[in-house]
């Protein structure tokens, strides 16, 4: 399939002009230089996108408010950490559509609001606060009937926006490169709920691309993540009315969780001099949850030389740096 013909056949999905041109491609060559040559090494900066903030929920988002617009919804409900970047963008993505926001946090009421945060709050979100991750669901569910028995018309999102719907956004995102450069021959992300690596690694399939596709777990165990990132893409199938078994095969669904360290949104000693080496190097912020411990991995395989020399590897910038406030 082309990228004309993919994105033809996405048109049918309506979407929120929230990332309204594509997000920009740089070289990252003191980089590369300081990690002593190897690949060459580029950057796709969804950390750029204006809207709320940006990152790579807000793709995800676009499809997904769009949805609960056509559904005549009034409130969005979502769930994550109390430091979310993904509630902080659903919660930017309700004000855009006139909506309400409930985000339901998993963690203590900070004494101070600080990061996305103080942001969830400037956006006038309502954040009801869960002891624990597994907790998340269940309220999300409660809140819902609640809204409901007082005449209000929720629309629940999952965590990460990681749906087959909101996973298009980055099948979407993989005809947008196209467009700007020749396929890499890797690109390294941060993956977490599975969505975003789902919609890369889909559209390489629909689009015959040879690129590999790499995750760097934050959290998940490799295993949990490959068979969430595999359910995903085999919704995505559904969506397109496509048979699942055409949409298996191709760019393989690899994940690494050896930069995972401690636990999610725990920095490592790699993580800290990711965040020190893209800074000093590039003027590249990066978080500590996410995108510090996926460049942590693109600079131990750079290092390790499983990236060689003939290739080009793209570090996909998922965005979040208003992390680094927290």
């Amino acid at each position: 399939m082309t990228p004309e013909a993919l994105r033809e056949t996405l048109a049918r999905f309506p979407s929120l002009p929230l990332v309204p041109a594509p997000t920009i491609v740089e070289r990252l060559p003191r980089l590369q230089t300081r990690l002593g040559g190897g690949p060459r090494l580029l950057i796709k900066r969804d950390d750029a996108i204006a809207f709320g903030f940006g990152g790579n929920k807000v793709r995800k988002l676009a499809l997904l408010g769009a949805c609960a617009l056509a559904d005549g919804a009034d409130t969005l409900i979502t769930a994550g950490g109390v430091q979310s970047n993904h509630a902080r963008a659903t919660a930017a993505t309700a004000v855009k559509l006139g909506m309400r926001a409930v985000l339901v946090a998993n963690g203590a009421e900070p004494d101070r609001l600080t990061a996305n945060a103080l942001l969830d709050a400037l956006l006038g979100a309502e954040v009801v606060y869960v002891g624990s991750r597994e907790a998340r669901a269940p309220m999300i569910l409660e809140i819902a009937e609640r809204l409901r028995a007082d005449g209000r018309r929720p629309f629940a999102i999952p965590i990460g926006a990681s749906t087959p719907l909101g996973a298009l956004g980055f099948v979407l995102a993989m005809a947008e490169l196209v467009r700007q450069m020749p396929p890499p021959d890797v690109i390294v992300h941060a993956t977490s709920s599975g969505g975003t690596q789902a919609g890369l690694v889909a559209g390489c399939r629909l689009l015959g691309l040879p690129t590999r596709i790499v995750g760097i777990s934050a959290d998940e165990s490799s295993m949990a993540l490959q068979s969430q990132v595999r359910a995903i893409v085999s919704g995505i199938a559904d969506l397109l009315d496509m048979d699942p078994d055409a949409l298996s095969r191709g760019t393989a669904i690899e994940v690494d969780d050896r930069f995972v360290g401690d636990g999610y949104g725990v920095p490592t000693d790699a993580s800290r001099e990711a965040i020190e080496l893209a800074a000093r190097t590039e003027a590249i912020f990066l978080d500590p949850t996410y995108t510090a411990k996926a460049m942590a991995g693109l600079i131990a395989y750079t290092r390790q030389q499983k990236f060689v020399e003939d290739q080009t590897v793209l570090f996909w910038h998922t965005g979040g740096q208003v992390g680094l406030f927290a």
